[in-house]
């Protein structure tokens, strides 16, 4: 991925050095949707960091004053994209997200990020369509699509389930779609 600076951020690849702010929001995420990314110890954050650097699915957030590692957004191709194995061409419809430091919550870092990252998919990349999946009681990032300009396409019930109650059972969480379209995006 290329680099994207905003007036306050950096956008860029994970690289060796950034372990130790990666896990200091992921020894213990937030967001239940990143239990599953859950970091033991420093070791595995550095594991995770060289699995990061070797890929553009996950997109390191910086500040720009002191290049300090603050989270990350991350953009998957829609799954359901053709299905023809003959047509090699990049899906026009993406999915994204961010995970970042609840110590740098609040100050707008997020927003920045994410709008930065949308310009780039629409503008540079030509993405038709971009979408993110947020559970309905995380207010946060619900509040987030809404300011960069998504519509809330849908609710899943029950859709998701990322931890067991004390008997073990799945803790199932709705799960509500957020999208925009291209078109859209340069009208706002």
């Amino acid at each position: 991925m290329k680099t994207i600076q905003t007036d306050r951020l950096v956008l860029r690849n994970f690289r060796v050095g950034d372990a130790e702010a990666l896990f200091a929001y992921l020894r213990e995420p937030a967001a239940s949707c990143f239990f599953s990314l859950k970091l033991a110890d420093l070791a595995a954050a550095e594991r995770e960091v060289l699995k990061r650097a070797g890929d553009d699915e996950y997109v390191a957030v910086c500040l720009r004053e002191t290049g300090q590692l603050i989270g990350d957004l991350f953009v998957h191709p829609d799954a359901a994209g053709p299905e023809d194995p003959e047509n090699s061409e990049e899906p026009d419809t993406v999915s994204v997200g961010w995970n970042f430091n609840p110590l740098f919550g609040g100050k707008g870092y997020a927003f920045k990020a994410a709008q930065a990252l949308c310009s780039e998919l629409f503008t540079h990349q030509g993405k038709r369509r971009i979408y993110a999946y947020v559970e309905d009681h995380n207010a946060s990032s619900r509040r987030l699509c809404e300011k960069l300009g998504m519509r809330q396409e849908g609710l899943f019930l029950e859709y998701v389930t990322f931890q067991n109650d004390s008997a073990g059972n799945p803790i199932y969480e709705n799960t509500m779609q957020y999208a925009i379209l291209q078109h859209e995006w340069k009208r706002g």
